[in-house]
């Protein structure tokens, strides 16, 4: 399955909201079969913060472990982001 981040806004900003796009996906992600991957499209992000991407990426990351594929982005505020979470979790994303 693919998700366009896009459909939680363009400009990804705040804890508040990150947790809230987080517990909306919660009722798609249940329809995912187990051994499906769930790959994360930035296309059309245009600000994609450390708090924000804390709040759904990294809880995406402890939920699906290796089924979750970052797909590549040339925004560097995406880059910058997942490189401090990379260094704040200890853990590395997957990506294609």
């Amino acid at each position: 399955m693919k998700l366009q981040l896009e459909k939680f806004g363009k400009t990804l900003i705040s804890r508040e909201l990150g947790s809230e796009a987080f517990k909306a996906f919660q009722t798609t992600l249940r329809g995912l079969p187990k051994d499906e991957e769930l790959e994360i499209d930035f296309s059309g992000i245009l600000t994609l913060s450390p708090s924000w991407a804390d709040e759904f990426l990294s809880r995406l990351l402890n939920q699906l472990g290796d089924k979750l594929i970052l797909l590549p982005s040339d925004n560097l505020s995406v880059h910058a982001t997942l490189r401090i979470l990379k260094e704040v979790n200890q853990r590395p994303f997957r990506t294609k």
